[in-house]
């Protein structure tokens, strides 16, 4: 139940007031923001709310119970504390989000009304659409881990194990096909398909996941990625490539000899096989079953 301060209360009661949203942001590595619907900066709580031209929340609806609600805040890149870059990154999904109903005339008149999480994130132009879900959403995410044929782990991390400086490569761009596709040196010494579902991040700093690639004649490899790149490269940008994985047992083996870290579970029989009946076809002894 929450308790409106008595000054904001007052306030609220009088024929004419002067509210406005506040929202405080505070991201995945730590940094907090602020930003507000007026059209001056407000200070309270030891955060400055930045006012953003164009910055406008939906309308929001409450629901009893552990229903997920969501909700929605829009506006354009005119404040510079959000950029494109950083979105693209992912600094800001699942951020924590603070919604405030505030007097702009005195903003220490101010009520915390709920608590968000950003989720999906879309970009148009100079605009934005972020997504603001309710902390119940997190009931209907899965939890620990499913059993399934492939490895669940990420490449290089702690439950995989591989040490990822043996399986990266550098090299610099020297043609760009389309937004998707570009013909890159210093990577003649791999084969092709090595980076195959791998990642690539240029010296900016942006990250790619790459979908195929093609090792030439000529000792230059052609890229091609998932999703097309947010901005465009430049000859002769220089790159670190990380070769990817499929997460089959078969990989894991030939490739990275590193078996003993599988996590999947390669042996589990699959749908087929688990919804059929017992036949004189097959055997039904409960001993393992190598598929």
């Amino acid at each position: 139940m929450k308790t409106m301060p008595a000054a904001l209360a007052a306030h609220l009661k009088q024929e004419a007031t002067t509210t406005c949203h506040c929202w405080r942001v505070t991201r995945r590595d730590g940094t907090v923001l602020g930003f507000t619907e007026h059209d001056r900066d407000l200070v309270f709580g030891g955060t400055t709310f930045l006012a953003a031209g164009g910055f406008s929340a939906s309308e929001a609806e409450a629901s009893a119970g552990l229903s997920a609600g969501a909700d929605e805040v829009a506006g354009g890149f005119s404040s510079a504390a959000i950029r494109k870059d950083d979105l693209a990154a992912g600094w800001y999904d699942g951020a924590r989000v603070e919604l405030f109903l505030v007097n702009w005339a005195v903003p220490g008149e101010h009520m915390l009304l709920n608590v968000r999480e950003i989720g999906e994130v879309s970009r148009a132009g100079g605009q934005f659409r972020a997504e603001l879900r309710s902390l119940a959403h997190r009931l209907n995410q899965p939890q620990g881990r499913v059993y399934g044929r492939r490895c669940d782990a990420v490449l290089g991390d702690a439950r995989c194990g591989v040490n990822l400086a043996a399986w990266r490569g550098h090299g610099a761009v020297v043609a760009v096909k389309d937004a998707s596709r570009i013909v890159v040196s210093g990577l003649g010494g791999f084969e092709g398909g090595f980076f195959r579902q791998g990642a690539l991040t240029f010296s900016g700093g942006a990250t790619v996941d790459i979908e195929t690639h093609e090792r030439k004649p000529d000792g230059t490899a052609e890229l091609t990625f998932w999703l097309p790149l947010e901005e465009p490269v430049a000859i002769g940008e220089t790159f670190t490539v990380t070769a990817g994985c499929d997460k089959t047992f078969s990989t894991c083996k030939a490739r990275f000899g590193n078996q003993l870290n599988f996590r999947g579970f390669p042996h589990v029989p699959g749908a087929d096989f688990a919804y059929s009946y017992a036949d004189g076809e097959r055997l039904h002894d409960g001993g393992p079953i190598f598929g």
